[in-house]
């Protein structure tokens, strides 16, 4: 026990929130910087640049033939990078998609997935790969000392930690990727485009974002789908660092028939089709008759959607297409990248272009020194042959009759151990007379090498403009036009679900105890339709289907709900009360239906009422929305719809028999509220219940009023409705006798 005791004793203690903090930072900070963000340098991630240098040691260059994506694989995991095969494989894939990738690394032969499903390769076992040639940028100075190299996994192998890349890939590939705490996404842009900015800022070097946006307007995605975002969204994007880009698909007609020619970056073909296909099946889309995806191998993007009849608004429908289905992606940007200096960081595009110039200087630099030294070294060694072919016979007599010839050369010709060694080392062949002169001619060249090599590390002016040669001769080689087009418009905004619902006329239904249907057409009488026991006809609205039906209770509540969503009127309906929550003891009244431009007049028993738009009278909520005031005891009366312009005088009538006229002008238009007093009934009986209003009309001069009491009508025309003529708020004229009981008033149907 006590040995146990002691074993524990000797083991180092911390507190296990220390060890959990120190773990999981050393853990955050291996994705961060060893798996998940791309280098400045070369834009690779480990696992990108691994596959890379893996394939050129197999030499899988563009000009060999393929070998199995296998034995890339193999080599990647058995030599640099011990992790799952298949997350290696996928990484392999990527690189070799021509729609994932501006400028694919790697030529793939076989089922490398398609834009339709990126994830449907064939397994590694059946594919075939090479390097393609653009990424020979990333990997022809590799062994010219260019780069530095560390230990792989097990100790037994170097590897390059970067690559020395000739252009920019981290703009020209761009990257995605998730880490701890922290994401990238880069986009793609054009080689062209960038290279040209990155020739701006070796002339300019003070040149601003806005400047360089000349040459680099915008990403440039490997599809022809057109970048609507605005320029000055996405020169602040390269300003800060962050943003989004918005792609929308290219279109044209044909025959009718709109035909989908390509789509934004990632979007597949497949996926939208289905989208559409699930509005369709919803009843969402009406002015959509079919769809068909006539893609192949000479189109590789042809999906064709047949309009309903040609009176379809084309540009409408294509709009609520973008902003509901894939035709139409936003991308998040966010250049987050590892820096010159190893850490992380979210660069604008000017000192991102400026950290990788700088880190292509050093290359260059780097390359110059390294080929300089091999210069200098063949020189030397160059010296000290001439030596020996001016001194031959005497060194043929040293090598032959010196045990150690080495030391002996060096001290009586006066050279060096590596002089003497290339010495030791040449063939009876190399000893004929030509000989000399060849190695003269190789010194004269290699000093004449030696010079240009100095002059250009002794002027940075002179070293710019090498970098700057080359990266003009890699755009000539390798450059291609812009694929993205820019055109700015204005993000597609979704139909309202009343404009995709056919417009059909209808007539919607209120019963006594609230259960609501909607009738085709407006020749139904609602009087004759069948209601459930104990239940009659309250009230009827005649609108349309794409319409919202609205509702009126006896708090003065307004709910709203589509007409199309009612039941059909061959049912006994459904209760309000399972879509609303009126207050308790209220009841549905009245049925309104209308555009919700459409003005109507809504008052109270009392007398009070005001001008609204239909509009204000739309809620979502399942409580309705507070409409009229009603003071006291007050109910609203049935509201008038204002039918016509024409429409110039509003008729109120009480029910003891009073009439009164005004001018509608005189009616405020509200939002909501109590509104003003329309026809003057004295306050002891309103509170009595004796007296109150019993209805409203709103006519013009062509039209005549039926006044009911009971089953008995009085019909006024336009001369007899002077005599009630007035100002608002006045008490109004006795009807004749037989009328002292108003039951209704109305507008005479001819």
């Amino acid at each position: 026990m006590n040995e146990i005791t002691q074993s524990f004793s000797e083991h180092e203690q911390i507190p296990l929130r220390k060890y959990a903090e120190k773990a999981y930072l050393d853990y955050s900070m291996y994705v961060v910087l060893d798996r998940a963000l791309p280098h400045i340098g070369d834009g690779l991630k480990p696992v990108q640049r691994r596959i890379i240098y893996a394939m050129s040691e197999l030499g899988l260059s563009a000009a060999s033939k393929h070998k199995k994506s296998a034995r890339t694989v193999g080599d990647v995991l058995g030599k640099f990078h011990p992790h799952g095969d298949s997350a290696c494989y996928e990484a392999m894939v990527l690189m070799a998609q021509p729609f994932s990738y501006r400028y694919p690394l790697i030529d793939g032969q076989g089922n490398f997935g398609s834009p339709d499903d990126p994830k449907s390769f064939a397994a590694m076992r059946y594919t075939e790969s090479r390097m393609s040639p653009y990424a020979k940028t990333l990997l022809a100075e590799v062994s010219m000392g260019t780069v530095d190299w560390a230990p792989n996994f097990d100790g037994t192998l170097k590897e390059p930690t970067l690559l020395p890349a000739r252009l920019p890939n981290i703009l020209l590939n761009g990257s995605t990727g998730i880490a701890v705490g922290m994401a990238t996404d880069i986009p793609p842009h054009n080689l062209r485009e960038v290279v040209s900015a990155c020739v701006r800022l070796l002339d300019q070097p003070k040149a601003t974002v806005t400047e360089l946006c000349e040459h680099i307007p915008a990403p440039d995605f490997p599809t022809d789908a057109e970048i609507i975002t605005p320029q000055e969204d996405l020169l602040k994007m390269y300003e800060t660092g962050h943003g989004s880009v918005k792609m929308r698909a290219i279109w044209e007609r044909e025959n009718g028939d709109i035909v989908i020619t390509a789509l934004p970056h990632q979007a597949s073909p497949a996926k939208i089709l289905e989208q559409i296909a699930a509005q369709m099946r919803a009843k969402k889309l009406p002015m959509v008759e079919d769809l068909r995806d006539e893609s192949d191998h000479e189109n590789p993007t042809r999906l064709v959607i047949v309009p309903r009849s040609n009176r379809v608004d084309i540009q409408q429908l294509l709009n609520h297409l973008f902003a509901t289905t894939d035709l139409e992606r936003n991308y998040r940007i966010n250049l987050n990248i590892i820096g010159n200096n190893g850490k992380p960081q979210v660069l604008n595009l000017r000192k991102l272009l400026k950290q990788w110039l700088a880190y292509r200087i050093d290359t260059v630099t780097r390359r110059l020194e390294f080929r300089l030294d091999q210069v200098v070294d063949r020189l030397h060694i160059l010296e000290g042959l001439l030596i020996a072919f001016l001194n031959i016979d005497e060194v043929i007599h040293i090598i032959r009759t010196e045990d150690k010839p080495k030391p002996v050369l060096m001290s009586h010709f006066e050279i060096t151990g590596t002089q003497a060694e290339a010495i030791l080392e040449l063939k009876l062949r190399n000893l004929a007379r030509l000989e000399e002169i060849k190695i003269r001619g190789e010194q004269a060249e290699l000093e004449e090498e030696r010079e240009k090599l100095e002059t250009l590390l002794g002027s940075k002016q002179r070293l710019k403009t090498l970098v700057k040669n080359e990266l003009l001769a890699d755009a000539e080689k390798y450059g291609d036009d812009r694929r993205s087009q820019l055109n700015e418009r204005e993000a597609a905004q979704a139909l309202k679900e009343e404009d995709l619902v056919p417009s059909e006329p209808c007539t919607i239904v209120l019963s006594k105890s609230g259960w609501v249907r909607a009738a085709k057409g407006h020749d139904i009488d609602p009087t004759t339709l069948n209601y459930k026991a104990g239940d009659e006809f309250q009230h009827a609205a005649r609108g349309r289907s794409n319409q919202q039906a609205v509702f009126l209770d006896s708090a003065g509540r307004a709910y709203s709900l589509p007409a199309h969503t009612l039941p059909s009127a061959r049912s006994l309906g459904e209760p309000l009360t399972s879509r609303f929550s009126p207050a308790e003891g209220g009841h549905f009244m009245y049925a309104i239906a209308g555009d919700a431009q459409q003005k109507l007049v809504l008052a109270s028993s009392w007398g009070y009422g005001f001008v609204t738009d239909t509009v204000n009278l739309h809620s979502k909520m399942k409580a309705g929305k507070a409409m009229i005031t009603l003071p006291g005891d007050s109910n609203p009366v049935a509201p008038v719809i204002i039918t016509s312009d024409e429409a110039d005088t509003i008729v109120c009538a009480t029910s003891d028999g009073y009439l009164l006229a005004f001018p509608l002008a005189e009616l405020p238009a509200l939002s909501k509220g109590k509104g003003n007093k329309l026809i003057n009934i004295p306050p002891k009986r309103l509170k009595s219940g004796e007296e109150h209003m019993i209805g409203m009309v709103v006519v013009s001069l062509k039209e005549e009023i039926l006044v009911w009491a009971g089953q008995r009508y009085l019909r006024i025309g336009k001369k007899d409705l002077e005599h009630f003529r007035s100002d608002r708020a006045k008490r109004g004229r006795k009807l004749p006798r037989g009328f002292q009981r108003v039951t209704r008033i109305e507008i005479a149907q001819d």
